[in-house]
This record gives structure tokens, sequence and C-alpha cells, in this order.
């Protein structure tokens, strides 16, 4: 027992490392040797993001700050979704009620939990780390872990907080784990080879439409007649035109697709949705998980926004935020509240095939 690496970053400890797998290496051969593949590991870090995949997506610029400052560490990370996250995570693990079991029982020298979730900052709470940042629990309220935190803590408490920000969240992330932000970029593993049933133009300019913006979030929907209106007219101008969506926007992009001669090749798993997106060379989207992907893979993106703080999207030079001529008040809000008028209602397809010009131009 003595002769174990347990502090080798391959060391399973319930199963045989992958080097012994494919050489037969020992942590110490018959011979006293070391095994050549020993690599001790420096820090242990946790990092807990367990939030909607596009939240997930755009914590990744981290993961580079992370490697560039502790080499030699060992990082996890705890999320409702895994399989976005990219091979620089050493210890990608799913939230459960085993993994949340393990983590508890185990030490840590640096846990970043950034989320203010309840059962987040619970299990921030039980686990031990010689430093924590971020968010935690006291007396059952989640509060900040430290003071780097306190300002953006207070950006989801007071609305005319968050609306007079002007820090981006991965500077926002950043400061809340002690580093400043040099622009690093999202962190996204290549997706796969698209389908040879894709058939795409590609001598003209793809331009992907993600037409949704989920169920809940109804104040941010744009109607079905606009969408196809700027269908049609990003095809006129010879532009090759596909439809991005998930199941919740199956029967729209097939009405749209229909009304406007595009392509639209059903929804899929997460992998091939990264896969359609990456035959784009333009995104138009809302805030959402398509967005970040998009921002990901290094792709021109025409953003819409009106509910939510511009400030806060990092868009690395890949093109322009586009708002309603009219201006939003509602918020932060899923719903529309304001009785004079919808603001999506004056985000005009002019002013979107106008942007789209413009960032393929760029």
């Amino acid at each position: 027992m003595k002769s174990l690496k347990t502090d080798c970053r391959f060391f399973r400890g319930t199963v045989p490392c992958a080097p012994h797998k494919k050489q037969g290496v020992h942590c110490t051969e018959a011979d006293g040797s070391a095994c050549p593949h020993y690599e001790r590991i420096g820090k242990e870090i946790l990092i807990i993001k367990l939030g909607a995949i596009g939240d997930v997506i755009r914590t990744t610029p981290l993961l580079r700050k992370l490697k560039s400052v502790y080499p030699d560490a060992r990082i996890w990370w705890l999320t409702l979704t895994p399989e976005i996250l990219p091979a620089a995570v050493d210890e990608p693990m799913r939230f459960s009620l085993e993994s949340t079991l393990y983590l508890a029982s185990r030490p840590f020298d640096l846990l970043l939990n950034l989320d203010k979730d309840r059962e987040a900052c619970a299990l921030a709470e039980q686990i031990t780390a010689r430093e924590k940042k971020g968010y935690r629990l006291r007396d059952g309220i989640v509060v900040p872990a430290a003071p780097e935190a306190e300002a953006k803590y207070l950006t989801g408490i007071f609305d005319d907080v968050g609306k007079a920000n002007t820090i981006s969240y991965p500077a926002e992330i950043f400061g809340i784990c002690g580093f400043t932000f040099q622009g690093e970029r999202y962190l996204l593993d290549p997706p796969p080879p698209p389908p040879a049933s894709w058939k795409l133009n590609r001598r003209k300019r793809i331009v992907g439409l993600n037409t949704g913006c989920g169920a809940r979030w109804t104040s941010r929907l744009w109607a079905d007649k606009n969408w196809i209106a700027l269908a049609r007219t990003l095809k006129r101008k010879g532009y090759e035109v596909v439809l991005l969506g998930g199941e919740q926007e199956h029967a729209k992009n097939l009405k749209i697709a229909r009304a406007a001669s595009v392509k639209y090749f059903g929804h899929g798993p997460l992998r091939q949705f990264l896969s359609l997106i990456d035959q784009c060379d333009l995104v138009v989207t809302g805030v959402t998980m398509a967005m970040h992907i998009t921002i990901g893979l290094g792709k021109k993106i025409v953003l819409i926004n009106n509910i939510f703080n511009r400030h806060e999207f990092e868009l690395y030079g890949l093109g322009t935020i586009v708002e309603p001529e009219k201006q939003c008040t509602c918020y932060f809000r899923p719903v529309c509240v304001n009785p004079e008028y919808r603001c999506m209602e004056h985000l005009t397809v002019r002013q979107l095939v106008h942007a789209c010009d413009e960032v393929c131009a760029a």
C-alpha cells in the first residue's frame, strides 16, 4: 500500500488506471523504479456551476485562467450537464446524490461555487475546502463566500443595481475568483462532423436562425411572421438560411421553413446541435444556449436582446447586439407586463437584415 501513488493524476482507487491497463505498469515496479507516467497533482479545485447549458458554457473561460495559474491542478466540475464540459476538466461530474455524497466526503484546496441556487450553496457549505469563493449558505440564506462576490450578489437582489452594471459576465466571475479578465475565450471541444444528409450550399454565406427562447421566457418571443420575413429576405439577398432549435421549436421551424423555403434539419442530441451551428458562418439568436455555443465555436453572431443588461454579454468582437426600437420596460421578466406595448413588436426585420450584412462584411 505504501508504494501506491495516490496523488497521481491517473490513480483511480477503485479500478486500474489507464497506464496500467495499456502497459501493465505499477506505481512502483518490482525493481523499485517509479512509473514513467506518474503525474503528481498540485491543487484540487472544484467548480460548482449547475445551471443551464449556456451558463455553463459562458463560465468555461475560467478554465483557461485556472490552467495557467495552477498548471498541475486537478479540476473538478459539478453540473447538471457534464456532456458540455471540455476535456480540460479532469473530473466532470453530474449533479446527483452519488456525486454530492462523494464531494462532501473529500477535501479540496479551492472551491469555486458560482451558482446562487440554494442546493449549490448548501453543498458548498458542506464541502471541506481550504479556500471558498463565490456563494455559500449562512443560516439558510445564500450569501457571498468572500468579499469579491458581493458586487455580483447585489445585482441579483436589486434591479436598479443590475441595470447599472457595466461589467460582462466573464469579467464578473473572474473577479469573484480573484482574477482579472483579459479576454479569455470560451472553451468548447470540437463538435462531431455533420451528417451527410445535411445539404448546405457552402458557396454562400450560411446564416443560422435560432428562433426559440424557451417556453418560460415569452417576453423575448419574436412573432413567427417576422422570422419568416427575415428568412425570406436573407435568402433573397443570397444567403443560405438554415433554421436552428430544439424540440420546443420544432413546429415553429417547420412552419417557417415551409413559408420561407429555407433549410431545416429537425432537432436532435446536443452534440448534433453543436455540429449544425459549426456549419454556420453567422447565427442570429436571442439570449439562449445557442448564443453561447455560437460564441464558443467562434462564429459570427447577431444577438437579439430586450430584457437583459446588454453589458453582461461578451461577444469577443464576433458580432453585434440588436434591441427593439422601443425600449424594453420588463427588465429580467419572463412575461411582458407593459400595458402600453410589447417591445419585441418594435424589433424590425430591417434592423436584423442590416446587422447581418454588417457583421458578415466585417
